[in-house]
């Protein structure tokens, strides 16, 4: 980070490295999908399970932020 680079700045460079990060690393997943490998159906669903919930508590980590702003009203 650089001096008068800016929060949202320093969070699109991480972020931009993250997120291309995590899309190599699930295109690698998909190379298990080849005949080289063996699976059942069961495996690949506990597999996109695991990251579909993993994805579903990340995005609530930002968006909680804001909804979890409420009013008190008597």
């Amino acid at each position: 980070m650089t001096q008068n680079e800016s929060k949202h700045d320093k969070f699109k460079r991480i972020a931009t490295r993250r997120v291309r990060r995590i899309i190599r690393t699930i295109e690698s997943l998909g190379n298990l999908s080849r005949p080289s490998y063996e699976y059942t159906d069961q495996e690949v669903e506990k597999i996109f399970s695991a990251i579909q919930e993993t994805l579903n508590n990340t995005k609530t980590l930002f968006t909680a932020k804001r909804s979890d702003i409420k009013k008190f009203e008597l």
